[in-house]
This record gives structure tokens, C-alpha cells and sequence, in this order.
């Protein structure tokens, strides 16, 4: 084969640091267009980003050459440098240490990106805790939950 043919998707998600509910109605819709820019700069797609006031979810297609972790590292730096320059919220914001980040068939995007779109309809029943804990078990991820919310 000639060249490399790809179509790698993310469902990435991770929250503000300690889970604080900071990212406001005010600040929601551009942060969600500043963090898919973020994405663009590094060559690849936000198909969507949504979440709550605690959290957010990046559906992405991300080139073969970047590795994930770095991408979400440059878009959690980039976003909380944004935030704080802009004095968005009161105080210093910051994202959790870590993240998450699941693979996603070409054949499950429609859902991923309809779970994305109802996240508060979501949250009227659970809290982002539970939600990550179900995502993680559903996707078969190993961990520990004494250090997962540190």
C-alpha cells in the first residue's frame, strides 16, 4: 500500500480540577469552539464538544502521527491558559490530572456524538462520577478507584 488511510475517533472526556462546576453557561459555548480549535491546530477534527459544568467531552478524529495524550495535553493547557488570560471565571481554573479517551467505530459516531449532545439531559440522573465509572467498566478500562479522582 502506498499511504497510510486512517480514520481514527476519539471520545475523549476529562473534568476541571476536583470536579468543580466552572465552566458556566458564559463560558460553555466558547470554550467547547476554543477547545476545537485546539484540535484543528493539531490537524484534527472535534465532530462535537459538549459536557456539563464539571466536565467535557471531545468527540475527535485525530491524525495517525499525534499521540492522543498529547493532544489532550496541549487542549487542556491551551484551554486553561485561555480561561485564566481572559479572566473567564473567578479564581485560577485548571483541568484534573488525566483524562479519558476511547476508541469509537466509524459505526458508533452518530451515537457517541447523540450521548455528547443530551449530556444534560444525562446528568439529570447521574453525576459525572457515576458516568465515568460506567464508561470505564462498559469499555473494559483498568483501574483504581482509591487514585481515579485524585
Amino acid at each position: 500500500m502506498s499511504g497510510t488511510y486512517t480514520n481514527l475517533l476519539y471520545h475523549i472526556v476529562f473534568s476541571a480540577k476536583h470536579r468543580e462546576p466552572l465552566i458556566t453557561a458564559g463560558l460553555r459555548d466558547d470554550l467547547h469552539a476554543y477547545l476545537g480549535g485546539i484540535v484543528r491546530q493539531h490537524e484534527g477534527i472535534a465532530l462535537i464538544v459538549g459536557g456539563m459544568p464539571d466536565h467535557v467531552h471531545i468527540l475527535a478524529k485525530l491524525k495517525p502521527k499525534l499521540a492522543v495524550s498529547d493532544v489532550v495535553r496541549d487542549v487542556k493547557a491551551g484551554s486553561s491558559k485561555w480561561i485564566n488570560e481572559t479572566s473567564r471565571i473567578r479564581g485560577k481554573f485548571g483541568w484534573q490530572d488525566g483524562f479519558s479517551a476511547f476508541s469509537v467505530s466509524f459505526s458508533q459516531v452518530a451515537r457517541v456524538r447523540r450521548y455528547i449532545e443530551n449530556q444534560e439531559e444525562h446528568h439529570r440522573g447521574t453525576d459525572f462520577q457515576i458516568e465515568l465509572l460506567t464508561m470505564l467498566r462498559k469499555n473494559q478500562v483498568e483501574f483504581d478507584e482509591a487514585t481515579l479522582w485524585d
